[in-house]
């Protein structure tokens, strides 16, 4: 592990939980003890709190009365309520920016998607799709002059599909069918149709969270 910088240890605490979290070390409903954190990176528990109440803030992590926390557990009911919250507010606020995307924006899109398209050909690794997929929603809400909205998207859905379960969001779909959602929310998005973008998009969050609520905690 890099050896950490004074001003920027609660990010970099935070970074390395998410890691766990992702790598599946942590996984949900396990518990995360401030002290041990602090104990294992060799460093002071002021940082470790700090870095807590972010991920906290983020959904990550839930806090318990008596101070204990632990990785966020969801019910398939709160996924699904999760990507349905996501979706309506990210194709809300795509639709409302549509004149805002530039030709450069739309190359970058295009760029993004046959990206997906050659790794599914080769019949690549969903996981390898991954970082394409971040960067398509990001630079769709790279345009959205609104923090909150941004910041609710992000932590609705971001949180849970590439952090919480991430190990079966790499399940959901083949990476075929990867690159042929996202070909279908940029065809949306070159039409400029308002109504087309909010309907695609809405579409696109609520499949997957049906999917990814066939591993919520009250699943048998």
């Amino acid at each position: 592990m890099k050896p950490f910088l004074k001003q920027t240890y609660s990010q970099q605490v935070a970074d390395y939980i998410r890691d766990l979290i992702l790598q599946g070390d942590l996984k949900p409903g396990s518990p995360i003890k401030e002290a041990d954190i602090a104990q294992k990176l060799n460093i002071s528990r002021a940082p470790v709190r700090e870095a807590m109440q972010s991920l906290i803030r983020e959904g990550l992590i839930e806090a318990f009365p008596q101070k204990r926390k632990y990785i966020k557990t969801l019910t398939a009911q709160q996924i699904r309520n999760s990507y349905f919250t996501g979706g309506v507010l990210e194709a809300a606020a795509v639709a409302e920016v549509l004149e805002k995307y530039s030709n450069q924006d739309i190359a970058a899109l295009e760029e993004i998607v046959a990206k997906m398209k050659l790794i599914a050909d080769q019949n690549g690794s969903v996981a390898d799709l991954a970082p394409l997929d971040d960067a398509f929603h990001y630079l769709l809400l790279s345009r959205i002059n609104n923090d909150l909205i941004v910041e609710l998207c992000k932590r609705t859905c971001q949180g849970i599909s590439k952090f919480l379960l991430f190990q079966h969001w790499v399940e959901l779909f083949s990476a075929t069918k990867v690159y042929e959602r996202h070909k279908k929310v940029l065809d949306a998005v070159k039409t400029k149709d308002p109504a087309i973008v909010e309907n695609v998009i809405r579409k696109h969050y609520i499949e997957s969270g049906e999917k990814m609520a066939a591993y919520g905690t009250d699943i048998q």
